[in-house]
């Protein structure tokens, strides 16, 4: 079966591809989603003055709001009704998932299948206006609290900006919803893409302007267009790479015949955490100098203000809080993902065994010292993506964030997206292979 279905994704073309209806209209559909989505992060909220938060947000470009921004594909920028984007969704979500490990309660609701899964995901929706409102609440007192931003500050303002950023939040929680389910890919990932992305043609072209100025030699942005290839490159091997355990199953007797035992294995990812490390390290590490910046203090301590400068991008301080966070994360999160002691219990449950190792508890020691030892391998490859455009920033100044998080989601979502397309022209392969199979069957047996 398995070479079948080799063989007949390395047979994939545009004939199947224009064959597949129902694959076309998941597409359409997907794309129009996103438009929507575009469409929404222009839309400015009621009472603002564009020009003076334009201005004030220039000066904080390069704190958490700049990453923000970047998720939310400029829609901080603009302060648009998506200005809150899907993060509290994300932030919900992986605070559910540490909730589930620590929470008998929700553990059990886990391991109900199907009809827990949807508990859990009220529970989910729940803590997302949560999240959004107080995320909400708290953008229009800062907005208040500039020079000239709002026109007509008071609750009236309050509770409108509150209103318009919880609403923008759930419709985009809702149109992922309906991307998974009517399109193509993971909806929520596919809207944080489509964000990321549509900054790119102006980070391209600031970069070209540096060249063309001179500001940046041309044998420096041939560099950065290699650089940039051989990066997509590694993060493609490294997200796809895995660890493979053989798993064997015992002969088993039905009736009077005997069947010989099967054999399969159980895939480990090099890197199980995706891309929740650097968001997490980047969020904690930017807090302070936004924080400070907001503030707008001129008589900080003397100790305060040289941490504040050290903890500055492409300095040394930062550089090792950030590697040091990175790692902590990925082997954090990656314990909160993967129990290998449920895992061992399946196993066993299903009569499964890894040869050499007693099922059970020896089995669980087992998958968890595998887990261990690649998921040091996929931090340290996590660290130096995520490190290369700090290195790159401070040492020429290129402000085209190369690698780093953004590109780890383009990549991912990319090869996710893929690997459904396929994987839906085969299933329409076969499908008409089987059809075809039974039309020659109903001609033989006339």
């Amino acid at each position: 079966m398995a070479s079948a279905a080799e063989q007949l994704a390395s047979n994939l073309n545009f004939a199947a591809f224009a064959k597949a209806e129902d694959l076309k209209k998941r597409i359409w559909f997907t794309i129009g989603a996103l438009l929507v989505y575009r469409l929404g992060t222009y839309i400015p909220l009621p009472g603002i003055n564009p020009d003076a938060f334009a201005q004030a947000f220039s000066s904080q470009s390069k704190g958490v709001l700049g990453m923000f921004n970047m998720f939310a594909g400029g829609a901080v920028q603009r302060m648009a009704i998506f200005a809150l984007g899907i993060m509290p969704y994300i932030s919900a979500s992986i605070i559910m998932q540490l909730m589930t490990s620590v929470i008998p309660s929700l553990e059990s609701l886990k391991k109900e299948g199907e009809q827990g899964r949807k508990i859990i995901n009220q529970y989910t929706r729940y803590g997302t206006v949560l999240l959004a409102l107080v995320q909400a609440y708290g953008i229009s007192i800062g907005l208040e609290g500039g020079n000239g931003i709002v026109n007509d500050p008071g609750m009236f303002f309050r509770i409108s900006t509150v209103v318009t950023l919880v609403g923008g939040t759930m419709f985009l929680m809702w149109l992922g919803e309906q991307i998974t389910a009517r399109g193509i890919g993971n909806g929520i990932s596919l809207i944080i893409f489509s964000g990321i992305v549509a900054g790119l043609p102006r980070a391209i072209s600031g970069t070209l302007e540096l060249g063309r100025t001179g500001a940046l030699s041309t044998s420096l942005i041939l560099a950065i267009i290699v650089l940039a290839v051989v990066v997509i490159a590694v993060i493609v091997f490294f997200e796809r790479a895995q660890r493979r355990l053989l798993i064997q199953y015992p002969k088993r007797q039905v009736g009077n015949r005997m069947f010989q035992g099967d054999t399969s294995h159980l895939p480990l990812k090099l890197n199980t955490s995706g891309v929740i490390p650097p968001i997490f390290a980047s969020s904690l590490l930017l807090l302070p100098a936004t924080v400070a910046g907001f503030s707008q203090t001129t008589n900080l301590p003397a100790w305060a203000s040289m941490v504040l400068a050290s903890l500055g991008h492409g300095q040394p301080l930062y550089m090792a809080f950030y590697a040091a966070m990175i790692i902590f994360f990925a082997f954090f999160y990656t314990a909160i993902v993967f129990n290998p002691k449920d895992t061992a219990d399946q196993l066993k449950k299903h009569s499964g065994f890894i040869p050499g190792y007693r099922p059970g508890e020896r089995t669980a020691d087992y998958i968890d010292y595998v887990l261990t030892r690649i998921t040091v391998i996929g931090a340290i490859y996590l660290v130096l993506v995520c490190l290369l455009p700090e290195f790159l920033i401070s040492a020429t100044g290129v402000p085209f964030y190369l690698g780093g998080t953004s590109l780890l989601i383009v990549v991912s979502v990319t090869l996710d997206t893929v690997a459904q397309i396929q994987g839906h022209l085969i299933a329409h392969q076969y499908e008409g292979l089987i059809k075809k199979s039974k039309l020659r069957g109903g001609k033989r047996s006339r």
